[in-house]
Order: C-alpha cells, then sequence, then structure tokens
C-alpha cells in the first residue's frame, strides 16, 4: 500500500454519496425511464384512497392480485389535458403563480415592471 503524501490528494477522495447538482436538465423525464417510485407517506388521505381500491379490486374469488402497478396503466391513459392542466397548476408554488401573473401582465400591456413594481400596482398601496 502506498501512503498519500499531501493534504490536497486527500481533500480530493469522497467519502459517501455525491450531492446531486439541483439543475432543471437532471428532474425532466427521460424516454428511456422505466421504473418510478411512489412515496405517498406524507399524502395519507391518498394512501388510505389506493389502499382501499386495491382491497376493492382484490375481493374477487379467481384472478391475480391486483396491484398499484395495474391500477396506473389502466388510470394514466384516461387523463386528459384538462387534467395535465390541473396538475401543473398544482405544482406551482406561490411565487411562482404571482411571477406568472407578473409575466402575463408586462406581456399583455408592453411594459417591464419588477415584481415590486406590479404589487404596489395591483394592491392600489
Amino acid at each position: 500500500m502506498s501512503e498519500v503524501s499531501s493534504n490536497e490528494e486527500l481533500k480530493n477522495i469522497g467519502r459517501g454519496r455525491k450531492k446531486k447538482e439541483n439543475t432543471r436538465e437532471e428532474n425532466h423525464v427521460e424516454d428511456h425511464q422505466y421504473k418510478f417510485f411512489v412515496d405517498l407517506r406524507h399524502e395519507k388521505e391518498v394512501l388510505e384512497q389506493i389502499l382501499k381500491m386495491l382491497k376493492e379490486a382484490n375481493n374477487k374469488p379467481y384472478g391475480k392480485e391486483i396491484n398499484f402497478r395495474d391500477l396506473a396503466v389502466y388510470a394514466v391513459p384516461k387523463l386528459t389535458i384538462k387534467d395535465i392542466e390541473k396538475i401543473q397548476e398544482g405544482s406551482l408554488t406561490e411565487m411562482e403563480r404571482v411571477q406568472r401573473l407578473l409575466d402575463e401582465y408586462n406581456e399583455k400591456n408592453k411594459t417591464s415592471l419588477s415584481l415590486g413594481e406590479f404589487l404596489v400596482k395591483k394592491l392600489n398601496i
């Protein structure tokens, strides 16, 4: 075995997991992604609803066990454009909604108000 002689070499040795860079590019879904994991531990009502559906679906005398995958494969094609728009709307934070309103206002009125100026104008302060 050889000893590491400088502190420089010690700094380059990483321990544990590498940190992910939080960029928008990493968050998009690739065409070759085949596995999806759904964490519902913070969505108690949704989890209970899914478990209730699965219990009802498996209350039958014959056939294989129906699992969440079966529900998803059946339900996803039934989503409409309106459903997708509602999901997109629900993904926005409050500040993103305000920013979107500002951008729409600036585009419609051909202005370039800052966020503060826009809020003052909208709130009549």
